[in-house]
């Protein structure tokens, strides 16, 4: 009678150990979607707003180069100076790119680890 008691509870034991499993293994993809599904949407959006800045970005540049051309009277000189305004930019953006890293590392982790 014990021995049939122990097999008994050995059994339910054993059900409860596969249910848990399951549950764990259908939370873990559950998880593993939302985490997903909300970079690909972040990914999207950032895209096509990264997308559309430079299509204005280049349309202000141009536009901002022939206006300098015109003031200085020369064909080259705007192109010039936004294209260095640029590489300034780009320099600036290198040496402080640490203090970039920082918060992207905050934001994205608080997606991954919610």
């Amino acid at each position: 009678m014990a021995l049939e008691e122990l097999k008994q509870d050995l059994m339910e034991a054993d059900a409860d150990v596969r249910s848990y499993l399951e549950t764990s293994e259908e939370y873990l993809q559950l998880k593993v979607f939302k985490i997903l599904m909300h970079s690909v949407t972040n990914l999207s959006q950032i895209a096509l707003v990264g997308t559309l800045i430079v299509v204005a970005l280049v349309m202000l540049s141009l536009g901002a180069s022939l206006a300098i051309n015109e003031q200085m009277d020369s064909f080259y000189i705007g192109f010039v100076i936004v294209g260095l305004v640029y590489v300034l930019i780009a320099v600036l953006c290198y040496f402080f790119r640490e203090k970039l890293d920082k918060p992207l590392l905050r934001k994205f982790s608080k997606h991954y680890f919610d």
